[in-house]
């Protein structure tokens, strides 16, 4: 099925389950401990060993000795492998990976070496007993040294560069100007479930169990690291817990199990531990951001830009593309943005949840506050004054498929008690001083192809069976949802099949584009089913009504189950988008609201309470969508006051690479929060009318709370995290 003109009313409509508040229908696995994660598919590949990798310890250089013979006559271990004795592997793929492949060192936390055991405990120990040396040579590791030296990269999502009318002359003559610079550090994914792989060989076929979030880019990955052919190897994801973009990649664990189990002829498991995961995996790059903002007195903006800096490996080269959101929220005809790109030597830049949006609103958004107070206006007028109906870069030509910011923010507000905002630094509450903070929230819609098998059987029961992933997004209910509501049939009717390359090719989890992408595949599955079931039953497919469990024409009705038979009936297909999002600019809107109190004395920051106002299409579970967007919250929290993973210039790595160090919310940290959600269907969008929500909820939410913290203390910082070391230094001029 092409989507390639806009949806009409169609089955999904009806919201007797679709858009209906579910539970998840893979939470009673889950807490009941039933749901396998990669490491745990004991019963599909009995007796597998356990593989323990051993990560460099220099950021950059070479290994110069290495010596392995200690660990391989240390008791229970069958093998260890180095660049020394590794099988060659190839790099015939963007996804590839391979692993041990010579002496060269490019980052703190690159395998050096796997030792499998009998044991977890045996390869563990075995591995601290080889003896390696290296030559250490200097390294690039603080962003700010490099920063001059930053190009522009060659490829990314979004174009590196974009300019539109004359930003210089624009601001130039523009009557109130501003320009500040705000920084925002390294981060972590620091998801639950560690990366981990169980590798099993039948034969020349590999069958992989993994945590990845993408299966067709695992199976192209690892296929082309081990140079075997795609359709040899089977990836199995079934539960992730936890990914946000850091399970797009194929690591050491991939390569080095699947490598070791064909070389011993038995199953290797092997899991990162939790240093790994900070220094071998991607991270989220930090960023120098400069804004640059000229509106007239009524403040209309007249010429803005939105520079960035970050970094990567040279070989990486993946910037942070802090500057895009830029480029769709606020109106003004002089526009320019720039991410550029500096080499370091630290572990790989990579995704994390919003790339891009989650730290480039830290800066964009504030900044418009300092503006709107430089302006005497209240916060939200301004974004009010300069919003726009059509993508800012591209024109009228470009009109936004479904664009509520205003409400967005007019909701809020009335809901939050935005009127009860006092000039900063009044409000106070005891030895508190209080203050409220708003950021407006966007997120590009994206779409990707998706495929889906529909198989009903004589009892009526429907499965549903697809590569998508679900990484603790929902993805088995709300695909359930989709088929149940398209058939007319009760949730329950519905098994879902996910994660496994035996099932067609889907869209995988990331980007915002889960939900909506896999959704609508199912949506084009359940369209070919409901054609077949039409003319097996004889009624005429565009007049027959699905409910109940059975197909009515006029006074006929035949249930499902009869049509299907002992045989039973198996629908394939899949959707493809068209230039709908050519036509028109796609994205989810939304607002977010923080009241926080500051401790006079200390500078603590406590925050008191949140709310989210959503704009993303169908909303296709609302307690799915909600706890999306709680968890993008919270995520938005740490990364305004605690999160930073801390780089060591001395040798190039992640000091603090464990959930003891490295601080993110807990319990005590998160107050009460709230979620409304608008009403919108987006027919440009997809069939089913959704809108990505997954990152949203993270989009802006971490400048709501630093607007709150000024407007609470009078003190801006523009150097996050916020931590209260930062702010006490400005706190008593802030009092004075």
């Amino acid at each position: 099925m092409k989507f390639d003109t806009p949806a009409g009313p169609n089955p999904s409509d009806r919201g007797r389950v679709l858009g209906q508040p579910r539970d998840r229908i893979d939470g009673p696995l889950k807490v009941s401990g039933r749901a396998p994660y990669a490491y745990e598919y004991h019963a599909e590949a009995p007796g597998a060993a356990y593989g323990w990798i051993l990560g460099a310890s220099i950021g950059k250089g070479r290994i110069a000795r290495i010596d392995r013979r200690a660990a391989e006559a240390a008791p229970g271990v069958l093998l260890v492998l180095t660049h020394e004795n590794a099988p060659e592997q190839g790099e015939d793929s963007d996804y590839a990976a391979p692993q041990l492949q010579g002496p060269e060192i490019l980052h703190y936390g690159q395998a050096v070496a796997l030792v499998v055991a009998e044991s977890l405990e045996e390869a563990r120990a075995a591995a601290a007993l080889i003896d390696i040396a290296y030559d250490a040579a200097p390294g690039h590791y603080d962003l700010a040294e490099e920063r001059d030296q930053a190009k522009l990269p060659e490829s990314g999502q979004t174009p590196p560069r974009t300019d539109v009318g004359d930003f210089e002359a624009g601001y130039a003559r523009a009557p109130v100007t501003l320009d500040v610079t705000y920084t925002t550090p390294d981060q972590s994914q620091a998801m639950m479930e560690p990366h981990a792989s169980m590798a099993l060989w039948e034969g020349d076929t590999l069958t992989l169990f993994t945590s990845h979030q993408i299966m067709h880019w695992a199976q192209e990955g690892v296929a082309a690291t081990l140079r075997m052919p795609q359709e040899k190897l089977r990836v199995v994801s079934r539960y992730v817990g936890g990914g946000f973009g850091s399970k797009l990649e194929v690591y050491a664990d991939a390569v080095l199990s699947a490598l070791a189990a064909r070389l011993l002829g038995r199953p290797v498991k092997v899991a990162l531990s939790r240093p790994l995961i900070f220094n071998h995996t991607t991270h989220r790059a930090a960023t120098i951001q400069r804004l640059r903002i000229g509106t007239e007195q009524d403040g209309r903006i007249v010429a803005i830009a939105h520079e960035s800096w970050s970094g990567d490996q040279e070989s990486g080269g993946t910037a942070e593309e802090a500057s895009s959101q830029t480029r769709l929220l606020y109106a003004g005809e002089n526009r320019m943005t720039r991410n550029r790109l500096a080499t370091l030597d630290l572990p790989f830049a990579g995704s994390m949840r919003a790339p891009g949006e989650a730290v480039g609103l830290l800066a964009l958004e504030c900044a418009m506050d300092e503006l709107a107070e430089k302006l005497g206006m209240d916060p939200i007028e301004l974004r009010v004054r300069n919003d726009v109906g059509y993508a800012p870069e591209e024109g009228p030509a470009k009109p936004f498929s479904s664009r509520k910011l205003v409400e967005s923010l007019r909701v809020g507000a009335e809901r939050f008690g935005w009127e009860k905002r006092t000039a900063p630094g009044l409000r106070r509450e005891g030895r508190w001083r209080i203050g409220l903070g708003v950021a407006a929230a966007v997120r590009p819609n994206l779409a990707q192809p998706s495929q889906a098998r529909l198989r009903l059987d004589g009892q009526g029961q429907l499965t549903v069976e697809t590569q998508m992933t679900d990484i603790g997004t929902g993805s088995y209910t709300i695909l359930a949802q989709v088929a149940a509501e398209m058939l007319g049939l009760p949730l329950e009717a519905v098994t879902v099949r996910l994660g496994d390359t035996d099932f067609p090719k889907a869209s995988g989890s990331g980007g915002s584009w889960g939900a909506n992408s896999s959704g609508a595949g199912v949506y084009a599955a359940a369209a070919e089913l409901r054609g077949m079931i039409a003319r097996k039953a004889g009624f005429n497919a565009d007049d027959a009504v699905f409910e109940d469990g059975g197909i009515r024409a006029g006074n006929r009705r035949i249930a499902l189950a009869d049509i299907a038979g002992a045989e039973g009936l198996v629908a394939e297909a899949g959707i493809e988008f068209g230039d709908l999002s050519e036509k028109y600019a796609q994205a989810s809107f939304g607002a977010h609201f923080c009241e926080v109190a500051v401790d006079a004395d200390t500078a603590e920051i406590r925050i008191r309470r949140m709310l989210s106002v959503a704009a993303a299409g169908r909303v296709l579970n609302p307690k799915t969508a909600r706890s999306q967007c709680l968890g993008g919250m919270t995520m938005g929290i740490g990364a305004a006051l605690m999160e930073e993973a801390v780089v060591d210039r001395r040798h190039g790595l992640f000091i603090n690479h464990d959930l003891a160090e490295y601080q993110v919310p807990v319990h005590a940290d998160i107050p009460h929060m709230d979620v409304i959600f608008l009403q919108e269907e987006d027919d440009k969008s997809s069939p089913i009318k959704a809108k990505g929500i997954g990152e949203l909820g993270i989009c802006g939410v971490g400048a709501a709370v630093a607007n709150a913290v000024y407007n609470a203390t009078g003190v801006r910082l523009r150097d996050y995290p916020l931590t209260l070391d930062k702010l006490l230094r400005e706190m008593p001029a802030a009092a004075a």
